[in-house]
């Protein structure tokens, strides 16, 4: 460890702002690949109106494909988390696999330069590293939360990193929108065959000229893939540099060692029974968070869908909008969501917040018009992060008090991770055999009201 890291101490600011910086550095994944860019990249390979693509042996509907696809990874981190912290937590050196998460996740952000229809297999690889480097490198980061915060710094730091993600992401978003509206800025090639341009009508001139478009933003979509990995992999080394790396113990990595991840979360199980505060917030974050983990997820995919836009020009621009309409105003829904649970509690202001994502489910079904879309964002983004920040804090100051939070969080993510899955399948699953993702979002407000319930059930004190 270098010398000047070990002078910082617990809630100091430098600390707390270095642990929040890797929100600015991680964040983009979410924003462009998992919510803007790549989706629509995605979409725009499946040219005909019966969007159906061939897998591993099947014919999946395109959007049910990739759904299922990303089910599959979270169950992955989900199995995988428990065994690498376990092994953080032996060897003492848990910074160095969030490392080797955040380079695995920024190599896979770059690779989906190369994705196509025809390699599908290699290219949806790539979104499987881009997808478990980021989900995976969260399982650390989290951890380091009560290691470098007091509780009551906790809810204001959690906020901040969210902010910081939401702001730095923006930034990011703004030269890819640049790039993918206006390629011919950036250098890419929109030049069309001299022959049309000589002795073509104006009919064909205007054709090509579209078609020469349409090719140069296509490319500028796969350049924005690699400005996400450079970007996450760069910024993430301020972060990197200040956080402790934790104290190592000195011992190999054996078998048993392997597999202590998986008795740490056995051991966490058995506290829980003695926690029913603790306990029950779980069962309550693992429903609800199902279905906001799935609507982030897909909201993109039904808005290219489902929404009613006039041509393929308008749907790019209102869908990266909405997404630019998301995070804005998740800027100011994290904070304000702070400052109500300092006054209300913890606790009620999930339920206020789960309230107002029920309500969204069913406004989404009859959602029609680029309107509709552009006021579900505005909606979206008021709720996301505030529930994303308070969700992550309240389990934090809901902890016991131990040294071993990297298992504690660990447990956490893994509750999250396989609620995503059970959300993510139950999803595509509706949409493959009801041919609407209307449906399958509609089906979400069941997991919102059950989460409603159970949160009523916790425990207002320890």
């Amino acid at each position: 460890m270098l010398k000047g890291m070990t002078q910082l101490k617990k809630g100091s600011k430098k600390l707390l702002n270095a642990w929040a910086f890797y929100d600015w550095a991680n964040s983009v994944y979410t924003l462009t690949i998992a919510s803007s860019i790549f989706p629509i990249f995605y979409s725009a390979l499946f040219m005909s109106e019966v969007k159906k693509v061939t897998a591993f042996g099947f014919e999946f509907k395109s959007t049910a494909l990739i759904t299922f696809v990303t089910a599959f990874t979270f169950l992955v981190v989900a199995f995988t988390s428990p065994i690498l912290s376990g092994i953080a937590d032996y060897v003492g050196n848990k910074k160095n696999f969030m490392k080797f998460f955040c380079y695995l996740g920024g190599t896979g952000c770059i690779g989906l330069y190369w994705f196509s229809l025809e390699h599908i297999h290699i290219s949806l690889l790539f979104y499987f590293m881009g997808l478990m480097g980021y989900w995976g490198s969260l399982v650390f980061y989290n951890s380091y939360l009560p290691d470098i915060a007091f509780p009551e710094q906790q809810d204001k730091v959690s906020a901040k990193g969210f902010s910081m993600g939401y702001i730095g992401s923006v930034l990011l978003l703004i030269l890819n929108l640049a790039m993918v509206m206006k390629p011919e800025f950036f250098g890419f090639d929109m030049s069309i065959a001299p022959d049309i341009l000589t002795n073509g009508t104006e009919s064909e001139i205007a054709l090509a000229m579209d078609a020469a478009k349409d090719s140069a933003s296509f490319k500028a979509m796969k350049v924005a893939f690699i400005t996400v990995g450079i970007w996450w992999i760069v910024f993430s080394q301020y972060t990197f540099y200040i956080l402790p790396k934790g104290t190592s113990s000195g011992h190999k990595v054996t078998t048993s060692v392997v597999f202590n991840g998986f008795r740490e979360l056995k051991i966490v199980w058995k506290e829980l029974t003695g926690n029913l505060r603790l306990k029950r917030y779980l069962l309550a974050f693992f429903v609800f968070s199902m279905a906001v983990q799935t609507i982030m997820l897909v909201a993109v995919y039904f808005g290219e869908e489902e929404i009613a836009w006039a041509d393929s020009d308008e749907k790019t621009m209102g869908l990266i909008i909405s997404i630019l309409i998301i995070q804005l105003v998740a800027v100011v829904g994290a904070m304000l969501t702070s400052r109500a649970s300092a006054k209300f509690g913890n606790i009620q202001t999930l339920i206020v917040v789960n309230f107002i994502w029920m309500a969204l489910c069913f406004y989404a079904y009859f959602m029609i018009t680029p309107t509709d879309f552009y006021i579900a964002a505005a909606s979206v983004g008021f709720v996301m992060g505030g529930i994303q920040s308070l969700a992550r804090s309240t389990y934090s100051k809901f902890l016991p008090e131990t040294n071993d939070t990297t298992s504690y969080f660990s447990f956490f993510d893994v509750a999250e991770k396989i609620g995503i899955v059970i959300g993510m399948v139950i999803f595509a699953t509706i949409d493959q055999i009801s041919g609407s993702m209307r449906n399958a979002i509609l089906f979400l407000f069941v997991f919102f009201l059950i989460g409603i319930v159970l949160l009523f059930r916790v425990p207002r004190n320890a």
